[in-house]
């Protein structure tokens, strides 16, 4: 099994801690706002460690959507190239941890549809999409 290594950024450490430590019962949801949070445990690209990323839950069915959209932020966030390089996830919906594949949406019919869906669940990802210049990816994380 591959080193566990935590995100640089403290608050994203202490809130996988958080999630992960009490099992899935505290810590799910981002920060004040009480909407929920999945953790995406994928695979670092460069180092092979496990990686844990706490996203936005997003539902399609069965199915999770993950925005890759970094606050708007210029560049793609570096989880993003780790799913490109591995997409074999494990995703962690509360108490439930379930094994998942990703794949990059690329058909604009599906991607505006699953927008759609995002931004009905976390506003302000309309916000950052008007905030940068780049495309900003969807994933769809499909059971295993």
């Amino acid at each position: 099994m591959s080193e566990y290594i935590p995100s640089t950024s403290k608050w994203v450490a202490d809130h996988v801690e958080r999630y992960e430590g009490s099992g899935g019962t505290e810590g799910t949801t981002l920060r004040e706002t009480g909407l929920a949070v999945i953790i995406v445990t994928n695979r670092g690209r460069k180092t092979g460690a496990i990686r844990k990323t706490p996203l936005m839950r997003v539902v399609d069915g069965e199915n999770y959507i993950l925005i890759a959209s970094q606050g708007g932020a210029p560049k793609h966030p570096l989880w993003y190239h780790n799913l490109k390089a591995d997409p074999n996830v494990e995703i962690r919906d509360k108490t439930e941890v379930t094994p998942m594949r990703v794949r990059e949406v690329d058909d604009e019919a599906e991607r505006e549809r699953l927008w759609a869906i995002a931004v009905e669940a976390f506003p302000p990802y309309q916000d950052y999409k008007e905030k940068t210049e780049r495309v900003i990816p969807i994933f769809v994380a499909e059971p295993r």
